[in-house]
């Protein structure tokens, strides 16, 4: 049977049930989500999945037979595309590309988040995730990171070093494996 790949994207204000509605109307046109990501900012619920389907639709019919299967409010905004599998394909870069953590915390600024993001880009760095959030006088960064294998971690956590000084930052890069044993949340056991 063939199935046919989508990236659906919904954005709303945040309330109970939202994903619960969105994987029900896609499991009522036969569908399954591969892989999901939600998270909700300010108030604001997003939520991308990519998704399987038993039948091919034009993105913006997607959306309409989504729409017929669940209470979707008025401030729902939901986009569906076609799923480009080269896209999958390029991404699994196991051989090529380590994954790193850089976590960033210092006084909130204007331009924070574009000055570290053009830093990394400048230096071929891809952001797979990002979250940042201000407390106060006070911004905090944590970035998930494909690093090519060809650069150099040392010069790399130097040279964060230093722009993080100039920000007025502290910054902090680990492998991901690091960072994962770390950070890892401990559950008491009874």
């Amino acid at each position: 049977m063939d199935k046919f790949g989508y990236v659906l994207s919904v954005m709303s204000s945040d309330h109970p049930g939202i994903v619960a509605g969105v994987s029900s109307a896609v499991a009522a046109l036969g569908g399954n989500i591969n892989s999901c990501s939600q998270t909700v900012l300010g108030g604001y619920f997003t939520f991308i999945t990519l998704i399987d389907l038993p039948r091919d639709y034009v993105p913006e019919k997607l959306v309409e037979e989504l729409r017929r299967f669940e209470a979707w409010g008025p401030d729902y905004h939901v986009i569906a595309r076609r799923r480009d599998d080269n896209l999958s394909a390029a991404s699994d870069t196991v051989d090529t590309e380590s994954t790193y953590v850089i976590t960033a915390f210092g006084k909130d600024r204007e331009g924070i988040v574009m000055q570290f993001s053009r830093f990394l880009a400048g230096h071929d760095i891809n952001i797979t995730d990002l979250y940042g959030d201000r407390k106060g006088e006070e911004f905090m960064l944590v970035a998930q990171l494909t690093i090519p294998k060809t650069v150099n971690i040392a010069h790399l956590k130097d040279d964060l070093e230093e722009t993080g000084t100039e920000f007025g930052f502290t910054i902090r890069l680990q492998h991901n494996n690091i960072f994962v044993a770390t950070n890892q949340l401990r559950l008491a056991h009874d």
